[in-house]
């Protein structure tokens, strides 16, 4: 018999359905995995479209760092930049160099996911113009518990946000009794 600890090694949000593989986007990425296309072994197989990388230039950028390494602040013979790079920045006014004040993330994904950490309790919801990344859904909101609350963009005005299609999705929002912020 197994006792009640034994069956919750995990945690609700290990063993929760909110990571998004019970999704539209998941099927497509499992379907690519199972059957992935080539122009010559496989030309009917899937197409990967819902991934966030042009995996189409890798090998252009990595022979160019390559070829030059003092372009990246993150080798031994871009290191030296790393500072002229952040006063230039300064000097043009994009941002003030603040050792203190550095994240770093792997990726898109992880840079996203901090700044929903820092922005938003759980229950907060932030308002997102569509159509937007199929994977938003599960990056931006299975550990932070927060919301997005899609602002509809329509094809006949070149999908640009309205303040009609933003009232919509704000009032949508606080009838879902979604925090919105100072602004809520």
């Amino acid at each position: 018999m197994v006792s009640k600890n034994q069956q919750n090694l995990l945690s609700k949000m290990a063993t929760g359905n909110g990571h998004g593989e019970n999704s539209p986007n998941f099927d497509g990425w499992k379907a690519f995995e199972d059957d992935p296309f080539h122009p010559t072994d496989n030309p009917h197989g899937v197409i990967q479209m819902g991934l966030a990388e042009n995996q189409l230039s890798f090998d252009l950028v990595e022979e160019w760092l390559m070829k030059n390494p003092e372009a990246s602040i993150c080798t031994l013979e871009g290191v030296n930049y790393f500072r002229d790079i952040a006063i230039f920045q300064d000097y043009h006014g994009l941002t003030k160099f603040d050792p203190d004040r550095i994240v770093m993330s792997g990726g898109a994904t992880g840079a996203h996911e901090i700044t929903v950490f820092c922005l938003a309790d759980p229950g907060d919801a932030f308002l997102v113009p569509t159509p937007y990344y199929p994977s938003f859904d599960r990056d931006l909101r299975w550990r932070t518990g927060a919301q997005l609350v899609p602002v509809v963009c329509e094809r006949s005005n070149d999908f640009k946000v309205t303040r009609e299609a933003l009232e919509a999705a704000y009032n949508s929002a606080q009838e879902a009794n979604f925090l919105l912020g100072p602004f809520g």
